[in-house]
């Protein structure tokens, strides 16, 4: 009797070890150097992941849909520029995974308000959803990199980690 037990129990084992290695996770380990912050090119569309001044990884995205100058306010499809912080994280994106970026600042909140227009916000790092895979500048101002880009930097990438967007 333990010898059935003991083949049953290893019978379920296998089964389980194999049913867990059919269903891919979007999360993905990482235990390399810390990534001390993120630095973006919009207009070259290149990111960079650093630990101090070595670069870890680079990644090409897409933007807005004007992406072209600072985002001004709500709607206006421009990426921010400036120094800014990874502030929260989205397990559960409609956009595979995002990490959230800190704008607004202050200085983006008075800006808006002298034209009178919401500074707007949740302006993100994240995934691309199939259909939009070959798409270029398609985000309302977030930054897009593929899915499997964004699991590594998920993965990497700390909130509080200072990220600079330069033109």
């Amino acid at each position: 009797m333990k010898l059935v037990h003991s083949i049953l129990l290893m019978v379920a084992l296998v089964l389980t070890g194999c049913a867990s290695t059919q269903t891919e996770s979007k999360f993905r380990s990482y235990s390399g150097p810390e990534v001390t912050a993120l630095v973006l090119y919009k207009e070259r569309r290149m990111m960079y992941l650093m630990h101090g001044s070595e670069v870890l990884k680079r990644y090409r995205f897409e933007l807005g849909f004007e992406p072209t100058g600072h985002k001004q306010h709500e709607g206006d499809g421009r990426t921010p520029e400036g120094v800014y912080r990874i502030d929260r994280r989205n397990p559960n994106s409609r956009f595979h995974l995002s990490l959230g970026i800190s704008y607004p600042n202050t200085q983006d909140r008075s800006a808006a308000a002298v034209l009178g227009l919401p500074p707007g916000g949740d302006i993100f790092i994240h995934g691309t959803p199939s259909a939009l895979v070959r798409m270029v500048d398609w985000t309302a101002g977030c930054i897009a990199v593929t899915n499997d880009e964004m699991e590594e930097i998920y993965a990497m990438v700390q909130d509080g980690t200072i990220i600079a967007i330069y033109p």
